[in-house]
């Protein structure tokens, strides 16, 4: 098909269909049947592999990029659970401390009741 008026590149559940139809193709074929790639003013055509497996991963859902609106790199969201590591400690993730706006150096006040444990912070007028 060496047309210069070329179709539109196949995208999502098509782009898929048609992947999974040319099974036994390569990687450059198959890009090139489903419309990903271009002809020179020569005449030559080139294969855009970036634009086909971008295609592809848009195709099957997968999200590569952080749709984050704050700072930072995504990471996971926070679950409000944690658990004791095998050093016994207890680690409260960034997630927790950034949502309470809490700085490097705030200090907490610690009290251990029966089956829970509190954290007070401690403001400067607390502070002995």
């Amino acid at each position: 098909m060496s047309k210069s008026n070329q179709p539109e590149p196949l995208t999502g559940q098509a782009l898929l269909d048609k992947v999974k139809d040319l099974g036994n193709l390569s990687k450059e074929e198959k890009a090139r049947e489903c419309g990903y790639y271009t002809q020179t003013k020569n005449g030559v055509e080139r294969v855009n592999m970036m634009k086909f497996l971008n295609a592809l991963i848009d195709a099957e859902g997968i999200e590569l990029d952080s749709t984050s609106t704050g700072q930072g790199r995504g990471g996971r969201s926070a679950s409000y659970r944690i658990s004791v590591q095998s050093n016994h400690n207890l680690l409260i993730g960034s997630a927790y401390t950034k949502k309470m706006g809490l700085e490097p150096g705030d200090e907490f006040e610690i009290t251990l009741g029966r089956k829970h444990i509190h954290l007070r912070q401690l403001g400067e007028d607390e502070e002995e």
